[in-house]
């Protein structure tokens, strides 16, 4: 901690701030008295240089501070929603974020990744609150071809809030059902006229609608910017997080009866507490502006981060579980979980335009390195199979919280270096005043190392992979493109099979066509793409162990549709719908898990039909400027186990909403309602005795000072 302290004190005295957040201005409009402004001016985007969204051939889904405001939403994966290619995932136990887009996910067993203001996030973050967060840019398709280690459903870039020079900010307190509490608060203002800093921060302190099972969540982010001189500005970001969460597995389902099970009951064991996520961040970049069309972007990022704790899981094994035959015995195992993950990433990257041959050329040039660390120390008991031991089981309408609990013994000790060094450059050549082409390519060397400290093995592999990337343009009018196009990437796969040998890295492909419109008669923008991907080793979690292993070859085709209108001057709609069909692309066998996995067969937790449709509309109250909106939401059936086709989770429909009024110019009120009709649903499934049901009516009312 003492050394974390110092990195920490020696980054802030270095000085600070915050990098440009778009291509385009980004510019809030609030219905209300406006927090914030940023001036309009051209800037630059990591992994993107000088050009616009509306002219990079792939979809693009951006939601906005003001959507999460407006929503009351203050979770990462509750914003995630408003992106209908995505859906969730299994979490483990509610640890962390996780989610597929397009149909595809990363290790069931590991976080989700993204991008936290163009760096990769790897490691452990917790269930990241939306306090410090911009703009979410969900940019479908593989983009390994620049951002490195990307899905080829897409990648999600989180943009955060940037220190501004006058003083404004917020305070917000929260009560909900569930003894919910939370607090929230944003400052920002200039230390003088080159510097400015900010810090946005949030705890959260409730129960959830399972029993036994609590949240506590503080999340903390100081920033800082020093406009060194009117072409270079320095910028630093800190991040801290620190949660408790019991981890929980959610409920049983037997013969496919989802109406006999009680989504609040418990199975685990309360003498096991909470696990504890923490993560400790920094970023630092440097902006310079070469030329008025050159730009050199240069900067590290850097993260500690951890998950720790103790669990009893329903045993999933059907040699093992008692519950099979006795309804009265619920098999369970006790697991305990030390990980360690550090991350240090650095880029360097040169953007701008030139004329060559005739053409306009704009360029984008990169070199960025990585090392990753992880430190896996897993602790297992089970009982033995077939022999009908009772030791750890419990009755799980009475469960008895005084039982011996057995020891746990060394299951996983893994330490685990990841290494890559990627090269990566970008041409958006303009071949007419209409037409533009994209060719792109990466190259990656990577390297990885794998000590197992039970047998004091090794393990190394190590890879150099070339991705290429081609889009084409076509511009129809002023507000509307037309665009294809097709791009190749990788991702490397943590950790080991369960014959300790390390896993090949993911290898993806896709192509699509779209259209984008952008201010169409000046009131719609949206998107709808066509697409067709497919990933090899794509990695699943193994249901009787702590192990994964790959599917091998897997596909997903589907359409999206996105758009965004405006009614009247006080009313918009906003909606998405996505089509997607992932399933397994050959037949296979896999020896893990003893059980042949037909070609066809559906990645789990993936819905062919989702979408969503959200109407807002600001008006008056008693004289009072107010907003109301309501939002509906629909998630289709999907697979609830990867080895059993015939286990479907049904589909659901949420309805939502929110509402807010101004008491005065700095005083506001908000109310949330989700799932108004309190529907039952599982939310996610990892296997038909692990399911996490989704929450009931849940409700919150919030004052907001903002000054």
């Amino acid at each position: 901690m003492k050394k974390r302290f110092l990195f920490s004190l020696l980054a802030i005295s270095t000085s600070a701030a915050a990098q440009n957040t778009g291509n385009n201005t980004i510019q809030h409009q609030e219905a209300n008295a406006g927090i914030e402004h940023i001036e309009v001016k051209k800037h630059w985007q990591p992994y993107r240089g000088n050009v616009p969204l509306i002219d990079t051939p792939q979809a693009i889904d951006r939601i906005s501070v003001d959507k999460l405001e407006n929503e009351g939403i203050t979770r990462f994966s509750d914003a995630l929603d408003f992106s209908a290619s995505i859906v969730r995932q299994n979490n483990s136990g509610g640890m962390f974020d996780s989610f597929a887009i397009r149909g595809f996910s990363g290790d069931e067993s590991n976080p989700t990744g993204y991008l936290i203001n163009g760096f990769n996030v790897r490691g452990y973050s917790g269930n990241r609150s939306t306090v410090n967060i911009e703009t979410i840019e969900v940019m479908k398709g593989p983009g390994s071809a620049l951002y490195g280690q990307g899905e080829p459903g897409g990648t999600i870039n989180v943009i955060t809030k940037k220190p501004l020079f006058d003083a404004q900010g917020y305070l917000q307190a929260t009560v909900g059902n569930y003894n919910k509490k939370a607090l929230e608060f944003d400052y920002t203002n200039g230390l003088n006229d080159a510097s400015a800093y900010r810090i946005t921060g949030a705890y959260e302190d409730s129960d959830t609608h399972r029993d036994h099972v609590f949240f506590k969540n503080l999340t903390l982010n100081p920033s800082f910017i020093w406009n060194i001189s009117d072409q270079t500005s320095l910028s630093y970001e800190m991040e801290i997080l620190d949660q408790e969460k019991p981890l929980d597995r959610g409920v049983y389902i037997l013969d496919n009866d989802f109406d006999a099970a009680n989504p609040s009951d418990f199975y685990g064991d309360i003498r096991d507490r909470a696990h504890e996520v923490k993560a400790f961040g920094h970023q630092l970049i440097l902006n310079h502006t070469l030329s008025q069309d050159w730009h050199l972007l240069t900067g590290f990022a850097y993260r500690d981060s951890s998950m720790k704790g103790q669990s009893s899981d329903t045993e999933l094994s059907d040699g093992r579980q008692l519950l099979l035959t006795d309804p009265n015995r619920l098999s369970r195992q006790r697991r305990e979980r030390d990980y360690q993950a550090r991350d240090l990433s650095l880029r360097f990257e040169l953007s701008g335009n030139t004329e060559l041959a005739g053409f306009v050329n704009n360029i984008l040039v990169g070199l960025d390195y990585y090392n990753y660390h992880l430190d896996t120390d897993y602790r297992l008991w089970r009982t033995a199979w077939g022999s009908g031991d009772t030791t750890y089981s419990i009755d799980p309408n009475n469960p008895d919280y005084t039982i011996f609990r057995p020891a746990v013994l060394p299951a996983t000790l893994t330490d685990e270096k990841q290494q890559g060094l990627g090269f990566y450059a970008q041409d958006l050549i303009e071949l007419t005043e209409k037409t533009k082409l994209l060719l792109g390519f990466r190259v990656d060397r990577f390297e990885q190392d794998i000590f197992n400290r039970i047998s004091e093995v090794s393990q190394s592999q190590d890879k150099t992979q070339f991705t290429p990337r081609a889009g084409f343009v076509y511009q129809i009018t002023d507000s509307v493109n037309l665009y294809t196009s097709y791009a190749e990437g990788f991702r490397p796969n943590p950790g080991l099979d369960s014959d300790r040998n390390a896993f090949a890295p993911e290898e993806t492909s896709s192509f699509e066509i779209g259209a984008k419109w952008q201010n169409l008669a000046g009131r719609f923008s949206g998107s709808v793409a066509i697409f067709d991907a497919e990933k090899t080793n794509m990695l699943t979690a193994v249901p009787n162990s702590n192990f994964s292993a790959t599917l091998g070859e897997v596909a997903s085709q589907g359409i999206e549709f996105q758009l965004t209108t405006s009614l009247t001057t006080s009313t918009s709609i906003d909606l998405g719908y996505a089509y997607v069909d992932a399933k397994t692309a050959k037949e296979a066998t896999n020896l893990e898990w003893g059980v042949p996995i037909a070609k066809g067969s559906r990645l789990i937790n993936i819905a062919k039909h989702s979408g969503y449709i959200s109407v807002n509309h600001f008006t008056q109250v008693l004289a009072k400027d107010a907003f109301f909106a309501v939002t509906v939401r629909h998630v289709g059936d999907r697979v609830g186990e990867t080895t059993d086709a015939n286990y479907i989770l049904p589909s659901y429909t949420l309805v939502n909403l929110a509402a807010s009024v101004d008491l005065s110019q700095q005083l506001s009120l908000k109310f949330d309602v989700n799932n108004l009709f309190n529907e039952e649903y599982i939310e996610n499934s990892y296997h038909k005795l692990w399911n996490l049901p989704g929450s009931p009516v849940n409700y919150s009312v919030s004052v907001k000072y903002q000054f």
